[in-house]
């Protein structure tokens, strides 16, 4: 019997795991009263209790750790990949980054999300300042955007919502004579 690709081999109905790395191979199986036995050649891959019941699927949880453990990689990878192409300086923060942090990835993702909100260019040139300072960590990247973005926004002008708003402002006369005290007091020797 071949296993399907999702590691599965079937079995009255019911369907068993085998190892991930046995997907769409060809194996044995044996069955006695109690368990189910699966073979690759002559060793043995997986065992389960054996179910009467129907249509039911069965799964060992270390039969999917390897496809798991490879997928993870794959996402970290992409993920690394994606921060080394952000700036010429990306590859050397991430080797400092490994040096000085316990959890270098977790960094790496969130400003690689960093990235996505404010953009390339700005992360870019985040990383290069943080880089210079030795400030090495998320958190110090998104301070950098964060603050370069409250410096770089000008504020517009005031839009009243009703027109009639200006008309009714009450704005005391002025009192020159506070000018002709600070005169005196200038003069007076």
């Amino acid at each position: 019997m071949r296993a399907s690709n999702r590691f599965r081999v079937t079995f009255e109905t019911n369907r068993y795991s085998v190892p991930a790395e046995y997907a769409s191979q060809r194996l044995t199986l044996k069955a006695w009263p109690d368990r189910i036995c699966v073979y690759h050649h002559d060793r043995l891959v997986a065992r389960h209790p054996r179910s009467y019941d129907r249509h039911r699927d069965f799964e060992d949880p270390d039969h999917p750790k390897a496809l798991l453990a490879q997928r993870s990689s794959a996402r970290r990878q992409r993920l690394l990949k994606r921060f080394l192409t952000l700036a010429p300086c990306a590859e050397r923060y991430y080797a400092e980054l490994q040096q000085r942090r316990l959890n270098a990835i977790h960094h790496i993702r969130k400003i690689v999300a960093l990235s996505e909100t404010h953009g390339e260019e700005a992360t870019a040139r985040a990383l290069a300042d943080a880089l210079h300072f030795g400030a090495l960590g998320s958190e110090y990247i998104a301070n950098l955007l964060e603050s370069r973005a409250r410096l770089t926004a000008t504020p517009g002008p005031l839009h009243l919502t009703r027109p009639g708003d200006a008309l009714e402002l009450d704005l005391p006369d002025p009192d020159l004579a506070d000018y002709d005290r600070l005169l005196e007091t200038e003069n007076t020797p």
